[in-house]
């Protein structure tokens, strides 16, 4: 869901310089829309948000927001997804401020909550995380008019059909009543909203949780809880009663290469193989299927996730992000701190990651964009080699593997 929920704020400069574009650079998207000017492209834009349903009184509110700004399509292009490990991240994001103030807003909100997981069945800690990290609990919502940065990044080249069609999802927002053209405002890749939904999540998913007429995601936080809860259940097919991520303890005869998310085993497997939770009980000798999760390999922090751990892939697929958030949910659900690893857990530096991948795909292996970032192709990629290897198939990045590489193919 989130695109700039990550990011903020490493491109907060670009955007100062240029923040309307010349007409030459405006040229850029022309290339894949038939060598349409950017107006061009807006004219037939509105007509196909038209043929979609959107009034001509939605469309001409909306019409002086919808200007290119090349200072939105620099901040695309030059997105970082960061570089920190899970436990200088979670250690960040998941803070005890944070367990505390979701609490409290539990509390404050209880009537909302209840009936948010009455009807969907999401508990109250899975909304309340997603809303602690996405905004601060609305705090941060972004600063830039959503329909210039969604007509921008439809006109660039890179994600052209994507936003076209959440610009005319916001057409559509505007038309239903919900919010005005200026209310639009948010992050720079157009999410809107404490929960930062994208337009068409806004528009699918959004519920009138305060009975006032409109689905405000902005400002109101009854409607952030009930629209959130209709997302997590209805768009990422959340499973009513079912866990989502628990801490464990792993042995140090694991096996390691059944440790992946797309790896899954029965509660009662894992503990024959000696996984138990985090504080030494034994798991339940059940069929509960739950995969071992293991962000930073097999000497870092340990999770069980469940079935509707995928919603939080779903939601936002960097690994670290929704391990992240899982694992809040289960903190202001009353679970325990995270264990600290018993001793530090080394971490290739950037460049040393960037080799990993060169190396791993000069022999064959799809890792995805060398970009140093370790994305789920590249674990998935360094598991074979560790297999290859002998080495403990935990996925995760070390010296030694980097050596062994280093020295010629396996």
């Amino acid at each position: 869901m989130s695109i700039s929920s990550l990011l903020r704020p490493a491109s907060a400069l670009l955007i100062a310089f240029g923040l309307f574009a010349t007409p030459a650079a405006a040229q850029s998207g022309a290339r894949c829309h038939n060598g349409q000017s950017f107006d061009q492209f807006l004219t037939q834009l509105k007509q196909d948000a038209v043929a979609a349903g959107v009034s001509q009184r939605a469309i001409a509110a909306a019409s002086p927001g919808m200007v290119y700004d090349q200072g939105i399509v620099n901040r695309d292009r030059g997105q970082r997804v960061f570089g920190q490990i899970f436990t200088e991240f979670s250690g960040r994001m998941a803070s005890e401020g944070r367990r505390v103030r979701g609490q409290q807003l539990i509390q404050t909100y209880a009537q909302a909550f209840a009936r948010a997981e009455k009807e969907y069945g999401v508990p109250p800690a899975v909304i309340t995380a997603f809303w602690a990290l996405e905004s601060d609990f609305g705090a941060v919502q972004g600063k830039l008019p959503t329909l210039r940065s969604l007509v921008s990044l439809a006109y660039d080249c890179r994600r052209s059909e994507m936003f076209r069609q959440e610009t005319i999802a916001a057409l559509k927002i505007i038309d239903r009543g919900d919010l005005s053209p200026a209310e639009m405002i948010g992050s720079w890749a157009g999410e809107l909203g404490q929960a930062q939904f994208l337009p068409r999540h806004y528009f699918d998913y959004a519920v009138d949780y305060d009975g006032d007429g409109h689905r405000n995601m902005l400002r109101s936080a009854p409607d952030v809880i009930g629209s959130t809860a209709n997302y997590i259940a209805n768009g990422l097919k959340w499973r009513r009663g079912e866990p989502w991520l628990q801490e464990i303890r792993v042995p140090a005869n694991l096996p390691w290469d059944q440790a992946d998310l797309t790896i899954k085993h029965p509660r009662s497997k894992w503990a024959v193989w000696g996984v138990t939770y985090a504080d030494g009980r034994p798991l339940p000798k059940d069929d509960l299927p739950a995969s071992v999760l293991l962000p930073m390999g097999r000497l870092g922090p340990a999770f069980l996730a469940y079935p509707n751990f995928a919603a939080y892939t779903e939601w936002n697929n960097s690994l670290i992000y929704s391990t992240t958030a899982g694992y809040l949910a289960t903190r202001i659900a009353g679970a325990g701190p995270m264990r600290k690893p018993a001793t530090p857990v080394a971490q290739l530096p950037f460049n040393e990651i960037k080799e990993l991948q060169q190396l791993l795909a000069r022999q064959g292996y799809n890792v995805g964009k060398i970009d140093g970032i370790l994305g789920q192709q590249s674990r998935i990629a360094i598991k074979t080699m560790q297999t290859k290897y002998g080495l403990p198939a935990d996925s995760w990045p070390t010296a030694e593997l980097l050596a062994r590489m280093r020295g010629g193919p396996g």
